[in-house]
C-alpha cells in the first residue's frame, strides 16, 4: 500500500560541483556525478529515508537509461507500477553547476513529462489507483514540472477531490504555474522566497512576509524558505517563523525537496506545527551539509 503519491520529474540529476568559487566561463577541476532525480524523486526519496512507501506518477522512457532509472527506484522500495513508459519519449535529465558560492546555472530537460501529459494520472481515473466516484485518499506531492493545462486540470479535477494536495515548484522558472493551484481548498503550496515573490510580482525582505502576501492572495496554507535564513509557515490565522541549523553548505541540488519531504513525514506522523518545521528544517540543512536525513 502507498502512503503518499509523488506526482511529476523522475529523471537522472547530472551535476557537476566544484569546492572554489566559479563565475561565467570558468574552468575548473570538481566532479560529476550522476544520481536519480527530479523534484519528484527527490521528495521520494527522503520520503523511503523517514520510512514512508511512496507510489511514482511520471513518464519514463523505454530506453536503456529509463529501465536503469526504474530499477534504482525500486531497489530503493518505491511503487513503480503505475509509471507511464512510452515507446518514443527519452527519459528526461537534469544537468547543473554547483560551487563554492551555489548554483551556478542548471538546465532541466523535462520535455518527456510534459509531452507525456494526462498519461501519468491515469492510475488515478481507471480504478488502480482511484476514480472519479472513489478518488484517491491520502497525501499527494505535486510538482510544477507539469504543464499549466494539467495543473489547470489538476485543480478542478474530481480526481483530486479527497488528497492532500502539497505542491512545490520545480524551479523559479516554473513558479507561476502554481498560479493555477494556489487558492485550492486543500493545497499546501512550498515556494522559496524566490518563487514567492515570482508568484506575487513582487520581491519580500522575509519569509514571514512572503507567507503573508501569498495568503492575502488566496493560498489556504503555504511554506516559505530563504535558504539558511529562516522559514515561515502561515495559515490564515498566522505565521510560524523559525531558524535552520546553521551548517556548511556542501550542495544546494534537492534541498528545497528534501525539506517538503521532511515535513510531509512529520505532520504524517502526527507531529504539531512547530515540531514538522523544525524537523524539516533541519532535514534540509543535514541535506546541504553533505549527509542523508533520517
Amino acid at each position: 500500500m502507498t502512503d503518499i503519491l509523488c506526482i511529476g520529474s523522475v529523471l537522472w540529476d547530472v551535476i557537476g560541483r566544484a569546492s572554489s568559487h566559479m563565475r561565467v566561463g570558468s574552468d575548473v577541476p570538481g566532479r560529476i556525478t550522476r544520481l536519480p532525480g527530479g523534484v519528484a524523486m527527490n521528495i521520494a526519496m527522503t520520503l523511503r529515508r523517514f520510512g514512508m512507501t511512496p507510489t511514482l506518477l511520471t513518464a519514463i522512457g523505454r530506453d536503456a537509461e529509463g529501465d536503469e532509472l526504474v530499477a534504482e527506484a525500486k531497489r530503493m522500495g518505491m511503487i513503480c507500477d503505475h509509471i507511464y513508459r512510452s515507446d518514443d519519449l527519452p527519459t528526461d535529465v537534469y544537468m547543473a553547476v554547483e560551487a563554492a558560492n551555489g548554483l551556478i546555472a542548471a538546465i532541466a530537460d523535462a520535455h518527456s513529462l510534459e509531452a507525456a501529459g494526462n498519461k501519468i494520472l491515469r492510475p488515478l481515473s481507471n480504478g488502480a489507483l482511484g476514480s472519479e466516484i472513489k478518488p484517491f485518499e491520502g497525501f499527494v506531492a505535486l510538482d510544477g514540472n507539469l504543464t499549466v493545462e494539467l495543473l489547470q486540470g489538476i485543480a478542478s479535477s474530481a480526481l483530486f477531490a479527497a488528497a492532500d494536495l502539497r505542491v512545490a515548484p520545480a524551479s523559479p522558472g516554473k513558479a507561476e504555474r502554481l498560479l493555477t493551484l494556489l487558492e485550492h481548498s486543500s493545497a499546501t503550496i512550498y515556494v522559496n522566497l524566490e518563487e514567492a515573490g515570482l508568484l506575487c510580482q513582487t520581491e519580500f525582505a522575509s519569509s514571514a512576509d512572503a507567507a503573508r502576501a501569498l495568503i492575502n492572495r488566496g493560498a489556504r496554507r503555504v511554506l516559505v524558505t530563504d535558504g539558511g535564513k529562516d522559514a515561515s509557515e502561515a495559515t490564515g490565522l498566522d505565521v510560524l517563523t523559525l531558524t535552520p541549523p546553521a551548517v556548511l553548505v556542501t550542495r544546494v541540488t534537492g534541498a528545497g525537496d528534501t525539506f517538503m519531504a521532511a515535513h510531509i513525514v512529520s505532520e504524517a506522523q502526527g507531529m504539531d506545527r512547530r515540531a514538522a518545521l523544525e524537523r524539516a528544517l533541519r532535514a534540509a540543512a543535514t541535506y546541504v551539509s553533505g549527509e542523508n536525513p533520517r
